[in-house]
């Protein structure tokens, strides 16, 4: 059986949700503000391009970028990962999600995203993850409902921030279900401004038992014809989240140690 991540300290700002949507941009608001007061304004991107460096289970990063916190549509999984600065990626790669999360906002305004980890400011060993060591990765949890409105994947201490959540073979983890509808667009509009960034997407980790479901919605054979899926169980389940490997051509790791 595929092991579970084990994660500790406190849950992120999503853990106390209200229905409707406008309520939830409130809520984001709220903690963009709360959290910009704690740690410090939102990392800005600076105008050097990022460097990546080896492969995403053995790589460095140079110049990393900061996902932020939150936006009109999306936020962080976790406020305290994220100050703790686990929001790092390519340059590249945070434009492309930036990008896809703006191109939701047209395509299903009333739906609101999660994303999980993606690594360190300079890469490396990125504990309990075995990958996300150059800026390549990123994890996205599932956009999900409840009573047929999208929420925010509930995430807290007690749960592994949404790492720990477990759905069955029909997306189902009590009352709230996944919204495989807006996670197919949000593949689809992905691998658009991937490709435009010139870092498409090299393949996705979503737990196999769950695909059928993901390929029976609008974008089923586009996502069937057009991105590579891992066919077999990864060593943790991927069922409460999408694993993203992007492609960029990479310096060699030793030019990483030359370098600094």
């Amino acid at each position: 059986m595929a092991r579970r991540y084990r994660w500790m300290g406190r849950g992120p700002h999503s853990r106390h949700v209200t229905a409707g949507f406008a309520a939830r941009r409130r809520q984001i608001s709220g903690a963009l503000g709360c959290c910009v007061l704690a740690v410090g304004a939102v990392s800005p991107v600076g105008a050097v391009e990022s460097t990546c460096y080896g492969t995403s289970s053995r790589g460095r990063l140079e110049h990393g970028a900061s996902l932020p916190l939150g936006g009109s549509n999306f936020l962080a999984y976790s406020t305290l990962g994220w100050s703790l600065g686990r929001a790092y990626l390519h340059s590249r790669v945070r434009s492309a999600v930036l990008d896809a999360f703006a191109l939701m906002q047209e395509d299903m305004p009333d739906r609101v995203f999660v994303y999980g980890e993606t690594g360190w400011q300079n890469g490396g060993p990125f504990k309990p993850h075995r990958t996300h060591q150059n800026g390549l990765s990123v994890d996205i949890m599932v956009p999900v409902q409840r009573a047929g409105a999208s929420w925010p994947l509930p995430g807290d201490a007690f749960n592994r921030f949404g790492y720990g959540m477990e759905f069955d073979a029909q997306g189902r983890s009590g009352d709230i279900r996944i919204d495989f509808e807006a996670l197919g667009q949000l593949l689809f509009r992905l691998s658009e401004t991937a490709e435009r960034q010139g870092a498409p997407i090299a393949r996705v980790i979503f737990d196999p038992a769950l695909h059928a479901e993901l390929f029976a919605t609008s974008r089923g054979n586009w996502l069937r014809r057009s991105i590579t899926f891992m066919q077999h169980q990864a060593w943790v389940r991927h069922d409460e989240h999408i694993h993203i490997d992007f492609s960029l051509t990479c310096a060699p790791l030793d030019a990483y140690a030359t370098s600094n």
